[in-house]
């Protein structure tokens, strides 16, 4: 059989990883060809996550990247649509809840069966674009892989047929584990900063929300300065423009990088005190790293982590996000040893179904 993946951004690259690695294996029953979008432009939030990873080349690169939701999603339909009448799959494998996966789901409208990967995410905030995309996506899919039992719910409740869903688990689980030791014996990055492990606060800050808006932005930036060890922050292109636009000057305790690949963020995430993010896969990387984890945003689609107690959400306001510096450090270790994301199988248990449902 012949599956078309769509990916275009940084937590796609990680998801597809795993998959596609599993479909290696089956080489003989499972063919893939890979679409990038061109949604992530910029080297080092592209292709040095497809040399890390060990992801095959794209098969087709479709140069769709810098403009609106409007414009990107637009675009990449038209092109994806083309890739698709050309090579005619049997399944369109899209992954989370970026643009790049609404318009590859909206694409397969030509009677080609859609299969989503990390469905069933809801924030229930629908002024993040990503919720849009992660909804219209579930509702026009045929097979839908869920990565938690929220998530099955999240589905059941807004009246998906069952025998759509399967319950697989997390690929970025998958991920942490394949990579977690590669990392430590080939990445020279703390020494090479200056840090030592568990004396710094990881942070990670990007989200439109947070980084356009003035007041929030500024709001978070003191609440940081609250900790008291230093803070590591790979500025993302978008902060980085914002800070400058809005003329934000950053305390003396955030020492800023530029952005790192996978593999040195899972060191980085390892290795910190603390993290505090804005980012939906963070999160749970923190979790899978037995890290706690500040999340500086008001919603998150992750609810079982803050149910469970190893993430406190804060939105943007600095005196939530003091108090909360204060309380992730008496988190009980205990917590992160629950299974919540699966055993680590999730890309054969994907392969597998795909295989099945031909």
């Amino acid at each position: 059989m012949k599956i078309i993946t769509i990916i275009g951004a940084r937590p796609q690259f990680i998801k597809a990883a795993v998959v596609s690695r599993a479909m290696r294996l089956r080489s003989n029953e499972i063919t893939e060809l890979i679409v990038h979008t061109g949604q992530h432009f910029d080297s080092n939030m592209s292709d040095i996550f497809f040399e890390e990873l060990d992801i095959p080349k794209p098969d087709f690169h479709l140069g769709v990247g810098g403009g609106s939701h409007g414009q990107n999603t637009g675009r990449m339909l038209e092109k994806i649509e083309e890739v698709l009448l050309q090579e005619k799959p049997d399944y369109v494998l899209v992954y989370g809840d970026t643009d790049s996966t609404l318009a590859g789901t909206l694409a397969a409208k030509l009677h080609i069966p859609v299969a989503h990967v990390e469905a069933g995410l809801r924030s229930f905030n629908r002024k993040m674009p990503e919720e849009i995309n992660r909804i219209l996506t579930d509702h026009a899919s045929d097979l839908l892989f869920t990565p938690t039992i929220t998530a099955v719910k999240n589905l059941n409740n807004e009246g998906i047929d069952a025998s759509k869903i399967k319950q697989v688990g997390d690929v970025m689980f998958d991920a942490a584990i394949f990579y977690g030791d590669k990392v430590e014996q080939n990445s020279s990055l703390l020494k090479d900063l200056g840090i030592e492990s568990k004396k710094y606060a990881l942070v990670t800050l990007h989200r439109a929300e947070n980084v356009d808006n003035k007041e929030r932005l500024s709001s978070i930036i003191k609440g940081l300065d609250a900790y008291s060890n230093q803070i590591i922050l790979p500025l993302h292109p978008r902060t980085k423009k914002m800070l400058q636009n809005f003329e934000i000057a950053l305390p003396q305790n955030i020492k800023i990088i530029d952005p790192v690949g996978y593999l040195d963020m899972i060191l980085l995430e390892k290795h910190a005190d603390i993290i505090a993010t804005d980012s939906g896969g963070v999160q749970k990387e923190a979790y899978f790293h037995k890290v706690p984890c500040i999340t500086m945003r008001d919603q998150t689609e992750w609810i079982e982590l803050v149910e469970h107690g190893v993430n406190i959400l804060t939105g943007a306001d600095t005196n939530a996000i003091i108090d909360a510096l204060r309380k992730v450090t008496t988190i009980d270790s205990a917590l992160f040893d629950e299974p919540l994301y699966g055993t680590g199988v999730s890309g054969n248990d994907i392969v597998e179904t795909l295989i099945r449902k031909k």
